[in-house]
């Protein structure tokens, strides 16, 4: 689908969108509408329920003399409450509804009620509604090859009508640009573990190279020289070679002397469990267990794409976590990169096990000035917080605020979560430095402390996204599947905390 921007006009074919604001308040165009269709318009709304409310949407078939197909208003609420969050979510929604009904090309208008449009100027907005039309049209139908047409999408062009097009479509390319990187994440996520793989997601993450980002690829030699054995003890049980990759986008100028922000990622292409195996129904959920590697690589493809003047390192763990006469054992014990000995309580608890590996190797590195961790932790935390919110955890209350403001803006919640010396006690083992399961329940929060020993204290946050990766729910904005939750997120929080 191609999304463009143009100069305020009415079309003269497809389905044209207009705005209404609260009290059925109609913008020039709206008004024009209304007259040249004998007030079909007011008639429509003073017929039904719509009143210009904050995601109402009302359909029009267009009146005899129009060369339009379909008018659609769609609410707004009250003109000088409009945000950022309504413009993407009404670009979304009218994506949705006008493949719902067949409709190849939808012109969406832009302008004012009174003058005003909240604080957003008109251009802005526009740019808001064209980026929300572009995550809601997201389809991963890569593998679909005999979908009926009737379920389809229909829509091929969608253009956002404004005064001001040279500036709508500068702020576009920006929102393009993070659109991209949502879009990445989605696609890694959705793709099946026979595809992605240690090995082939370390060639994706290469392909960041086009972009201007540094990308390195450790294989498990150079990781056993490292002493990675957590790490490498989760892929011990596959055919898959474990693999490192680290993406660094230098963006601040030399001047500013920036140490770099790191973001961590978890990227179990599969878990089965290992030896402690999950069961077998919905197992083939766990093929997005890597959703916390694949957020890393959608963020550094936003951030570079659109030329962030920040410093940003990203590390990314990719294992395989499989049974097999090499894999390893409930009991076992490793030594970690840190030189911490871990016992193997739970093979299922794996993702911590990577992450020790690849959070010493992060701070040893570089010395960020903060890390902060994703990863598809733990059910506890679905448990906790179901679907609404991510698990926040974190050393230090300046960045879990400042990752809770950008959640905010962005409308991908966090959650912050309590770590305590007593939770940290429970995962202390008879005959090792630590085991990675705690017995005496708040799963997600011990998860988070068996991580914190391995930041060095260095300032730290970990993000568990298990229950946020992947929706069986779609919202105008987030089609069903992969969410990319968690690029916007941290986009914003480099954009407000990090770039010079």
């Amino acid at each position: 689908m191609k999304i463009s921007v143009s100069e305020l006009s009415l079309p003269r074919a497809g389905a044209v969108a207009v705005a209404v604001h609260a009290d059925k308040a109609m913008g020039a165009t709206a008004k024009a509408l209304d007259k040249k269709t004998n007030g079909a318009l007011s008639k429509a709304m003073g017929n039904g329920r719509f009143t210009g409310a904050k995601g109402q949407m009302l359909g029009i078939n267009a009146p005899a003399g129009l060369s339009v197909s379909r008018i659609v208003l769609f609410g707004l609420g009250e003109a000088e409450k409009v945000n950022v969050l309504g413009l993407q979510n009404a670009g979304g929604k009218l994506v949705g509804q006008m493949n719902g009904v067949g409709e190849k090309q939808l012109t969406i208008v832009v302008d004012t009620v009174r003058g005003k449009l909240g604080k957003i100027a008109a251009a802005d907005a526009a740019a808001e509604i064209a980026f929300g039309a572009r995550l809601g049209s997201y389809r991963f139908d890569k593998y679909r090859t005999t979908e009926k047409a009737e379920k389809k999408p229909t829509l091929k062009n969608v253009s956002v009508a404004v005064k001001g097009a040279a500036a709508a479509r500068k702020a576009l390319v920006v929102k393009s640009r993070i659109a991209d990187g949502v879009e990445v994440t989605r696609n890694l996520v959705s793709e099946p573990g026979n595809v992605l793989y240690p090995a082939s997601f370390a060639a994706e993450a290469k392909k960041l190279t086009k972009l201007g980002v540094k990308v390195e690829v450790m294989g498990a030699a150079r990781l056993a020289k490292l002493g990675m054995n957590a790490l490498l003890g989760v892929a011990a049980g596959s055919q898959h070679e474990a693999h490192v990759v680290v993406m660094q986008w230098n963006g601040a100028p030399a001047s500013a002397k920036q140490k770099p922000l790191a973001i961590v990622g978890k990227g179990v292409t599969f878990d089965s469990g290992g030896i402690s195996l999950k069961p077998g129904a919905g197992m083939g959920d766990m093929k997005w267990d890597m959703g916390g590697a694949g957020v890393v690589v959608g963020l550094m493809t936003a951030l570079a794409g659109r030329k962030a003047k920040a410093n940003i390192v990203g590390v990314i763990g990719l294992v395989e976590n499989m049974p097999s006469g090499t894999a390893q054992r409930p009991g076992d014990v490793v030594k970690s990169m840190s030189g911490q000995t871990i016992e193997i309580d739970n093979t299922d608890a794996e993702g911590r096990l990577v992450l020790a590996d690849a959070l010493w190797y992060t701070q040893k590195r570089f010395k960020p000035t903060a890390m902060i961790d994703l990863a598809t932790l733990t059910g506890a935390i679905i448990m906790s917080l179901g679907h609404v919110h991510a698990g926040l955890f974190a050393s230090d209350d300046d960045l879990a605020n400042a990752l809770s403001k950008a959640g905010n803006d962005e409308d991908e919640l966090v959650w912050r979560m309590p770590l305590h010396q007593e939770y940290d006690n429970n995962i202390s083992s008879e005959i090792a430095d630590v085991k990675n399961t705690g017995r005496e329940g708040g799963g997600s929060i011990t998860a988070a402390q068996f991580l914190k020993r391995f930041t060095n204290d260095t300032k730290w946050a970990h993000l568990d996204i298990a229950g946020m990766t992947w929706s069986n729910k779609g919202k105008p904005t987030v089609p069903k599947g992969g969410t990319g939750f968690g690029v916007r997120l941290l986009d914003r929080l480099v954009a407000d905390n990090y770039e010079v």
